[in-house]
């Protein structure tokens, strides 16, 4: 079957991995499951998150491809049950407002920061989610 199917790994990126993924750490409440290199400073990290393990990795930013700036990538939309709560937690951890709170119609409301990174995370809630878990 051709076209997206669902959520596999969104990758953020950073200067100094192993920052973010304490920072990541510190708000998602859990380790990395993944880290590589194993030994001395990692260059990419990863997290399961969430009922269905979706996978949140941060990479070195010198892998990213040439010309990509900081916090340049489209915008992935995670599920949270209070956007507005969520949102006020992640700038009290040191993010900045994107796009604050917007409802989007009937009971669909986002949101999306900046981390301390560079990179633009957005929340989402979503009846559809909500309900498929």
């Amino acid at each position: 079957m051709n076209g997206i199917q669902g959520l596999t790994t969104m990758v953020l990126t950073a200067d100094d991995v192993a920052e973010a993924a304490d920072w990541y750490a510190d708000y998602l409440g859990i380790e990395p499951y993944f880290r590589q290199p194993a030994e001395g400073p990692a260059a990419y990290v990863e997290f399961r998150i969430g009922p269905d393990e979706d996978e949140l990795g941060i990479m070195d930013r010198a892998y990213a491809p040439a010309g990509t700036a900081p916090g340049s990538s489209s915008v992935t939309y995670w599920y949270v049950d209070d956007v507005e709560s969520a949102a006020a937690d992640l700038v009290d951890r040191g993010a900045t407002v994107h796009m604050p709170v917007t409802p989007r119609g009937p009971e669909f409301v986002t949101a999306s920061v900046v981390d301390p990174f560079g990179n633009v995370l957005g929340l989402m809630y979503s009846p559809h989610w909500k309900g498929a878990h």
